[in-house]
């Protein structure tokens, strides 16, 4: 299994929030809650109003390419997304645990 690792893509050049374009067209802003590295792929954890009222996260890939702002790219394998939610579990632990 590989190790999860905190990282800041996305939040070094959005801020705290993304906006998503929904599939009725029109703009959404998702909170950036977690950006993470597992194995040799880049995930972030994002969160829209309504969902942070129902404790649920969306997941994405990060992709990045040499001279672009970095992207995100759904996931649709469910081992894949189950991995990155496994993944994001472990950041919370992580946090919670004291010295």
């Amino acid at each position: 299994m590989s190790t999860v690792q905190r990282i800041s893509v996305l939040q070094n050049v959005f801020g705290r929030e993304v906006e998503l374009i929904g599939e009725d067209g029109g703009t959404e802003p998702f909170e950036i809650v977690a950006e993470f590295q597992l194995g040799e792929q880049a995930y972030a954890g994002l969160q829209s109003a309504r969902m942070r009222k129902e404790d649920e996260v969306a997941f994405f890939r990060i992709v990045t390419s040499s001279g672009t702002e970095p992207g995100l790219e759904s996931i649709d394998d469910e081992d894949e997304w189950e991995a990155a939610a496994e993944a994001y579990d472990d950041l919370l632990f992580m946090s919670d645990e004291r010295p």
